[in-house]
């Protein structure tokens, strides 16, 4: 009897994305690691929230983190 392959989860997408429970995807913003001084206090706060991966993405990103 042949026995189903398992799935190795990508560990480099598993310390940038998170799944919720709702099958959505968080991330964390771009542009926030440096450069700060520049930036407004409005855009380093909105820089501070995490944001949703776009639904056309969702799909190959839960693929590699071995939710299938």
């Amino acid at each position: 009897m042949a026995t189903k392959t398992k799935f190795k989860t990508v560990k480099s997408v598993a310390k940038r994305f998170k799944a919720t429970r709702r099958g959505k995807v968080k991330r964390n913003r771009a542009y926030a690691r440096h450069l700060k001084a520049c930036k407004s206090p409005k855009q380093r706060r909105r820089l501070r929230r995490t944001a949703t991966v776009d639904r056309n993405q969702v799909r190959t990103i839960l693929r590699a983190l071995g939710a299938r």
